[in-house]
């Protein structure tokens, strides 16, 4: 009876969510020159949004120069616990380990930085769809917020249901401790470095999961991705973004999924990378950019055993067309699209990525290419919509 009724709760929940992710949102227009992640903008999708981004402490102060970033940095850093280790940090190895022991199929990361609360429905749907195609996957979230009494509740449909899955408080300098990025962190303790007029949360996120991965191995993900099938097989991959122009070279590559053996020389060589060319005012210098960059100088090397794979595995709708996919279709030939890009993409991509900052406040209609993807590789939202067919 007791087993019932926590696998009623943890549903019950799910639907809570999932009531959230289709009820219809404002308006909103996406012109075609909009970035797919806006500098500035902290990840809750909330009323109060404005408040959190005022009183974040790795939000800087807008339009603030760079003595000014300084002099804010230096005030702020006795509150900023992100940077240190503390007893409930010291357990990361602990409790990464001890999920690891379960027979993981793969290891999986993600990253949480923004309020617990702020974890809704999408990020759900990225949890969800990963346990649907990788079933005997471990997930580890580093998430200082969610590895709380609060995070337990919102993890708890997951965690109800047997799936390897645990939220732990991030300790950097433990993960980037004896890499080329620890020199890096000890001089923007030390308050002389400028943080950037970028969200620190951003950038802070863009050296864990270089740091965790170089530590642990394993597949790193963005938490606005929809898996489509099981990558437990892929080893040392990384995914094409954008095609030059004549589609025969790649252009750009994305860090939204990484997968990597631990120790390997290729992350390394982001991390001292990420340490010596760090700029905290140019969105995606320290992400998208850097793998770019350092995979264009260096991975053709033999030892780093590295497969880059064409965009339509990871990345197979960009952020310009990706808001096509939420609409349901209104004609016939509307229809033979929906049909047609579902089953190429349930056949030949990995996953889907949602550009959430695109895409967060865009209705998912019924019908749509996107309703169709969730319904059939989620386990708990499938429940849902089956039960309200």
């Amino acid at each position: 009876m007791r087993e019932k009724t926590l696998l009623m709760l943890a549903i019950f929940s799910v639907c809570v969510l999932l009531h959230l992710l289709y009820m219809k949102p404002s308006t909103s227009i996406v012109s075609d020159d909009t970035p797919p992640v806006k500098p500035n903008v902290p990840s809750s999708s909330f009323s109060d949004e404005k408040e959190e981004q005022e009183l974040d402490p790795l939000v800087p102060p807008p339009k603030a120069n760079k003595r000014q970033r300084i002099n804010w940095f230096r005030s702020k850093l006795p509150e900023l616990e992100i940077l240190n280790s503390t007893n409930k940090s010291k357990r990361l190895h602990e409790r990464v380990s001890e999920l690891h022991n379960k027979n993981c199929s793969a290891h999986f990361f993600m990253i949480w930085l923004s309020p617990a609360k702020s974890f809704g429905p999408r990020e759900i749907l990225a949890v969800d769809t990963l346990f649907t195609t990788n079933p005997n996957a471990c997930l580890v979230i580093l998430s200082n917020s969610l590895d709380s009494p609060q995070g337990h509740t919102i993890l708890n449909p997951f965690l109800s249901l047997g799936f390897n899955l645990v939220a732990v408080t991030l300790d950097i300098p433990f993960l980037v401790e004896n890499t080329p990025a620890e020199p890096w962190l000890v001089k923007l303790k030390s308050g002389d470095m400028d943080p950037g007029s970028i969200p620190l949360f951003m950038n802070l996120s863009d050296l864990t999961r270089l740091a965790v991965l170089y530590k642990y191995g394993g597949v790193y993900l963005d938490t606005d991705i929809i898996f489509l099938n099981d990558i437990t097989r892929l080893r040392n991959a990384i995914g094409v973004q954008t095609l030059e122009q004549d589609a025969r070279k790649w252009r750009t590559l994305n860090n939204a999924v990484m997968v990597f053996d631990p120790y390997h020389p290729l992350m390394r060589e982001f991390l001292n990378e990420y340490a010596t060319t760090f700029n905290g005012n140019r969105w995606g210098h320290n992400s998208p950019y850097l793998v770019t960059r350092v995979i264009k100088r260096l991975g053709d090397k033999p030892e780093f055993n590295l497969t880059i794979f064409p965009p339509g595995a990871f990345y197979p709708v960009n952020w310009l067309d990706i808001p096509r996919l939420f609409k349901k279709p209104n004609t016939t030939g509307e229809a033979t699209w929906v049909e047609k890009t579902v089953q190429e993409m349930s056949k030949g991509s990995y996953m889907v990525h949602l550009w959430n900052k695109v895409t967060r406040k865009i209705e998912i209609e019924q019908g749509s290419v996107m309703h169709k993807l969730i319904s059939t590789h989620c386990t708990v939202c499938r429940n849902i919509i089956n039960s309200h067919a």
